[in-house]
């Protein structure tokens, strides 16, 4: 067994900080290699640009021109995803040590939840935004295809990361950061979207046992991520802010929490004829006294996230972290949308109106970034 030490610079050093000359020689191998260093963390690009038309699919305020606008995100995370996952089968057919290296790599390793998120978060879009393009029975097959494989993925890296953490690496005390909440996450994503199939599965024991299953899986990252997180605040008080580079992880922590209460909320809406009376309505009182309180945290969290981030904005650099700030402000969309559904209060309705104009304004900045990153070869070096 190989052990790593994991210090306070939880990543590998970058080529521009071995010296010019390396990193000369590292931009013209990009340039020759351009998927030798992709990277598991990638698909987060599809998760930011996913999230866009599916929070706008069931904002409670339908703007003019905003399905239209959701549907053409829907559709350029599919392409992201297309073109994405043909990379990734070349970038592991031609450089396999690189990417056994990623599953290796402390850090890198994490967003291997990435995958599993972003296969699902396509497939809930094609369901709810692209059933009017390509038909309602197309849109379920796709989604089942992609939420089946997201699932199995997602389970498979809830497990076998933190395994691989405890049993390959050594960490320090300062070493949690947001990332340790990817591998953990994607069963959440699992119940949340998951629901949307409920009514979609054969009616008996398939439909109870895909509820069942969704419900396991809520508890399942639930309950990981509380753990992961109390790391995370504890690693932020003892020993203050990640490096520069890793600041952007700390809004990660709004992805678990805002999309828990989605999930709560989704399957209370599903259950009724799924399940007893006496559980359903156990459900829709629990998607109210769990989301309420959590969403509460949630906003003292984004409130800590701003606010670290404007304190530390001189001192980013730009790198893939920058999607942090999209799908999991866009979980908070989602959970506050839900929320008003099942309260009526219009502080949700006004907070999901907000949180959405400002998961675009971020959007905008980080895909801008993006192309002008790949334009330039920049992310096409060894990652952060």
């Amino acid at each position: 067994m190989t052990t790593v030490t994991f210090r306070r610079t939880p990543a590998a050093a970058t080529a521009t900080e071995a010296g010019p000359a390396t990193a000369l020689r590292a931009g013209e191998r990009a340039g020759r290699e351009p998927l030798r260093h992709l990277a598991p963390n990638w698909f987060a690009v599809v998760m930011g640009t996913g999230i866009i038309g599916n929070a706008a699919a069931t904002l409670p305020v339908q703007f003019p021109g905003l399905k239209g606008a959701a549907t053409a995100a829907w559709a350029l995370a599919s392409l992201i995803l297309i073109v994405l996952a043909g990379a990734w089968v070349l970038h592991w057919r031609r450089y396999p040590e690189e990417a056994r290296g990623h599953g290796m790599h402390p850090v890198m390793m994490q967003f291997y939840g990435a995958a599993p998120m972003a296969l699902m978060t396509v497939g809930a879009g094609t369901l709810m935004l692209g059933k009017d393009v390509i038909g309602l029975g197309a849109a379920v097959t796709v989604d089942w295809v992609l939420w089946s494989a997201g699932t199995v993925l997602g389970l498979v890296t809830a497990a076998s990361i933190p395994y691989r953490m405890i049993t390959r690496h050594r960490f320090d005390a300062d070493s949690a950061f947001g990332g340790w909440l990817m591998p953990v996450v994607p069963p959440m994503v699992s119940a949340a979207l998951g629901a949307l199939l409920v009514p979609h599965a054969p009616a008996g024991q398939l439909r109870l046992t895909m509820f069942v299953a969704c419900l396991a899986m809520f508890g399942l990252s639930l309950i990981a991520s509380l753990v992961t997180i109390t790391l995370i605040w504890s690693r932020l008080l003892h020993h203050g802010l990640p490096p520069a580079g890793m600041v952007a992880t700390v809004w990660l922590v709004l992805g678990p929490l805002g999309q828990s209460v989605t999930a709560a909320s989704a399957l209370a809406r599903v259950a009724p004829g799924v399940v007893d009376d006496r559980t359903a309505a156990g459900m829709d009182v629990f998607a109210v006294l769990f989301g309420i309180p959590t969403w509460g945290f949630a906003m003292l969290w984004l409130a800590l996230a701003v606010a670290v981030t404007w304190h530390s904005r001189a001192s980013m650099p730009f790198n893939l972290t920058w999607w942090g700030f999209t799908f999991p402000l866009g979980c908070c969309v989602t959970g506050s949308t839900a929320l008003y559904g099942h309260t009526g209060a219009d502080l949700f309705a006004v907070t999901a109106v907000a949180l959405y104009a400002l998961l675009v304004g971020a959007w905008l900045v980080v895909a801008s970034k993006t192309v002008r990153g790949l334009v330039l070869g920049e992310l096409l070096r060894p990652a952060r």
